[in-house]
């Protein structure tokens, strides 16, 4: 099958646009964003994407002059990254939590380096890696592709967008990076909060106890333990807050289309 010259250059602002959107959103957007899945599984992920989006489209930009062209691919770009923000605040939240319950059981200092995040306590990496099981277990990389698919229907392709109404998600949804975060560890802070208390009481019974040495490993012990009861309410926690993302994702682009 032979292409023309004008045909070629068609195909490529038809899809310039979608994939430029997609790869964006794919860039950050949970699970898609992890350091194992590398750049050329990304693009190569936005590629067939896109392809499935082509039909949602019915606007092809070959004709835009070049300014035009510019603002779109720019409101394109804010749009996938705006969108893939919001899912990875629930990444945020659950880091913050995983932080909070570090410092509490002393372990402040016990860090691991993730190439996506940094350098953050262990129990905050077993908590986005739980997270990430959680998400890939009900499906939230499909659901989210599903969601970028939609877009096209909800944001068309050569529309403008009002900035307003993401820097009023913005203010409403960053919030719960510290609110999400002190749900999921507010049991075991609370825990920890008492079982200082009766080593307090027990030190000013018998001072001649060095409550450091015999303290610390009861807070880690007895902390531990609180967490591995406490698992089932974080994961119950985790799935309501990825079905809550799903939806404000969703909402949020049915208010940038009014």
């Amino acid at each position: 099958m032979n292409f023309s010259i004008d045909q070629i250059t068609d195909l490529f602002y038809l899809f310039l646009l979608p994939f430029t959107r997609i790869s964006s959103f794919f860039l950050v957007a949970p699970f898609f964003a992890l350091e194992a899945i590398n750049v050329r599984i990304r693009v190569a992920i936005s590629f067939i994407v896109t392809l499935l989006a082509i039909n949602l489209i019915d606007f092809n930009p070959v004709n835009l002059p070049l300014d035009e062209l510019v603002n779109q691919i720019f409101i394109q770009i804010f749009i996938g990254t705006f969108s893939g923000f919001l899912f990875m605040i629930i990444n945020g939240a659950i880091t913050i939590a995983g932080q909070a319950i570090s410092n509490s059981l002393g372990l402040g200092m016990a860090n691991m380096v993730d190439p996506s995040i940094g350098s953050v306590p262990l129990l905050s990496q077993f908590l986005i890696i739980l997270s990430t099981l959680i998400f890939i277990t009900m499906d939230g990389h499909l659901i989210i592709i599903s969601i970028i698919l939609q877009s096209f229907s909800i944001i068309a392709v050569g529309t403008t967008i009002d900035l307003n109404i993401a820097y009023s998600y913005l203010i409403e949804w960053t919030p719960f990076l510290f609110l999400g975060g002190l749900v999921i560890a507010l049991p075991i802070l609370i825990s920890v909060l008492l079982i200082n208390i009766g080593l307090g009481m027990i030190t000013r019974s018998a001072p001649s106890l060095n409550i450091i040495s015999v303290g610390f490993p009861i807070i880690i012990i007895i902390g531990f333990i609180i967490l591995l009861l406490a698992i089932p309410n974080i994961i119950g926690r985790i799935i309501q807050f990825w079905d809550n993302s799903f939806e404000v994702v969703i909402q949020f682009m049915e208010d940038m289309n009014e």
